[in-house]
């Protein structure tokens, strides 16, 4: 995304975005911080992050790096204390970590890859809010990361489409437990090959075939996945909450 082209809707912001090294985290926190915002971006590893600060510094943003894998109550608790420490508030939070550690069919999925499905998809986003919420500023806002998955699980990604489709409902309920003070949302990107989504061009044929299922005939970018989680965090969207936005070149989802 260009800088000249957009709007500085965050600034004076503080946003954390989770698993926002790589992929539509990555373009999630560049886009807030284009607009104006402090990101604090967090993944798993050290190196990762470091390398993501560099990129982001380089363009002008203000960051702080964190590592932070989601299941870690006490790297959890790092990530909110340090960027309260450094920027005093949170303004938004972006949850967008998430595993697939299995394709098998739901009834063959081994108990552990249940659980951490449960564990990182869904509980973390909950314990992170928890954590979170307290430091939210009046007219702040979530935006959970779920997926097109969410409302029709395919085979291959059935029960991580089912974890996807519990964030719409944890959008709806939260939406009304932080009213009228924080926004709740939700942005349920389509396929977006990233390093996450591989295989949606591990061939041509694939590729063209998924491309296929969209009206718009082209698969996702991070900048698509960024702009609409941008609006849905912006004051643009003051009276918008408890919804999800598809954002899938026109795949179906709902009526």
């Amino acid at each position: 995304m260009e800088k000249s082209k957009i709007g500085k809707r965050f600034q004076g912001k503080v946003a954390i975005v989770t698993a926002s090294t790589q992929g539509i985290g990555f373009g999630i926190a560049e886009r807030l911080g284009l607009e104006g915002a402090s990101v604090v971006i967090s993944s798993r590893r050290q190196k990762n992050v470091d390398e993501a600060v560099e990129k982001l510094k380089a363009r002008g943003i203000e960051v702080l790096g964190v590592v932070c894998h989601v299941s870690n109550a006490q790297q959890r608790k790092d990530l909110v204390d340090r960027t309260v420490q450094k920027y005093g508030k949170i303004d938004v939070l972006v949850s967008n970590a998430a595993v697939n550690p299995s394709v098998e069919t739901i009834l063959q999925t081994q108990e552990s890859a249940l659980d951490k499905l449960w564990e990182v998809n869904v509980k973390a986003a909950i314990l992170l809010l928890q954590d979170a919420a307290p430091h939210f500023q009046k007219g702040s806002s979530v935006v959970f990361i779920s997926s097109i998955t969410a409302y029709q699980p395919p085979s291959s990604l059935a029960m991580y489409g089912v974890t996807k489709t519990a964030l719409l409902g944890l959008t709806k309920a939260l939406a009304a437990e932080l009213a009228p003070d924080t926004r709740v949302n939700c942005v349920a990107p389509g396929f977006v090959p990233t390093h996450f989504a591989e295989f949606l061009v591990k061939n041509d044929a694939i590729r063209e075939e998924n491309e296929g299922k969209t009206l718009l005939k082209r698969l996702g970018t991070t900048d698509d996945m960024a702009a609409a989680t941008a609006f849905l965090a912006s004051d643009d969207a003051s009276y918008i909450t408890g919804e999800t936005l598809v954002v899938a070149g026109g795949m179906p989802s709902k009526l």
